[in-house]
């Protein structure tokens, strides 16, 4: 016997989020629980959001990390990056403070449970924000990062860093920091078991 799937409304996941527990992403009418992160997820949102913290200060564009949700009207999507960046002024989701609708870069940490979904259809959703201008996706399990920088025309131009490589350079706001940052207090031999 197949059990029907429920659907939410936003406000209903809304409602629900201000009092979980957990946090939980929503798609389209489908609320997702978030797994819980690793050490090597925590530590290296943690050194990207530090390190652009000190670089971007006394600037208009601020760094946040991971608590604000990001609305994506078009395809009706509430997500949690583990990174992003505004430039100027936050644009709020039907004045919620928690809800914005304006990154210029977001960065994402792999995990074993999302990386597909980062790498298609989270992609595919963040492209539709006009403010969107970068997108970086990093591996916790080994060295390797992917880049995605928007070009003119709307394309995407994609670069993959790997162990040999020495720095990353964020297109969209002119800083560059070195895969060794990035990777800081990583230990790779730890077993992840969050999924």
């Amino acid at each position: 016997m197949q059990t029907k799937q429920r659907y939410y409304t936003p406000e209903e996941y809304l409602a629900q989020e201000e009092v979980a527990e957990f946090r939980s992403e929503y798609r389209d009418g489908e609320i997702v629980p978030m797994t819980g992160g690793s050490i090597n997820h925590n530590q290296i949102a943690c050194n990207v959001y530090a390190y652009l913290k000190f670089m971007l200060r006394k600037t208009d564009i601020k760094p946040y990390i991971g608590d604000w949700r990001v609305w994506i009207p078009r395809y009706r999507q509430y997500t949690y990056p583990d990174v992003f960046l505004i430039q100027g002024q936050p644009v709020f989701h039907e004045q919620r403070t928690d809800t914005i609708l304006n990154p210029n870069l977001i960065v994402e940490v792999l995990s074993k449970s999302t990386k597909d979904d980062d790498r298609t259809d989270k992609f595919r959703y963040y492209r539709s924000i006009s403010e969107f201008q970068e997108y970086i996706l990093i591996n916790q399990y080994e060295m390797g990062i992917e880049h995605y920088t928007k070009t003119e025309g709307n394309s995407w131009l994609f670069r993959a860093y790997e162990s040999e490589t020495k720095n990353i350079v964020f297109a969209s706001i002119n800083v560059e920091m070195t895969v060794e940052d990035i990777y800081e207090n990583v230990d790779f031999s730890l077993r992840d078991t969050q999924g």
